[in-house]
């Protein structure tokens, strides 16, 4: 047995309406399902009594989605952004063409990087952390070799 591939990334938002506007319009994803469920089967397998979900998944180019999830039933705010360093799941890698003019892009919009883009210690790539309008810590890569 092994893992035979990443299927996708889950990203729960407080504001569905403002997560699916950046990935979908400003990086340029493409939406392939947007659906609600409250059936037991999801309940179950979150083990998230009588959860609501809006699920709105999204794929780059390459076929990989994110999967948007707000919990209709279990309204949140956002939490205190997690620090680069912070122990668990810290970001989604997004490997774009030309990381110059995305991070004039996403700047125009207002997105806030943790430094402007720069070559890998190792000289393979090209990178920036930035964080999405709800603060996940997005790490924007443009491969050089």
């Amino acid at each position: 047995m092994t893992i035979r591939a990443i299927r996708h990334t889950g990203i729960v938002v407080s504001n569905m309406e403002r997560a699916v506007e950046f990935y979908r319009d400003v990086l340029g994803m493409t939406v392939w399902a947007d659906f609600r469920d409250d059936s037991q089967f999801v309940q179950d397998a979150t083990d998230v009594p009588n959860a609501n979900i809006w699920m709105v998944k999204l794929k780059a180019e390459d076929g990989v989605s994110i999967e948007l999830l707000q919990y209709l039933s279990h309204p949140q705010e956002i939490p205190p952004p997690q620090r680069s360093c912070d122990v668990g799941c810290n970001h989604v890698a997004l490997q774009v063409d030309n990381l110059e003019a995305m991070h004039k892009k996403l700047t125009a919009a207002g997105i806030r990087f943790h430094a402007p883009p720069a070559v890998s210690s190792d000289g393979g790539a090209k990178m920036a952390y930035c964080r999405d309008p709800e603060g996940v810590i997005l790490e924007l890569v443009e491969l050089l070799k």
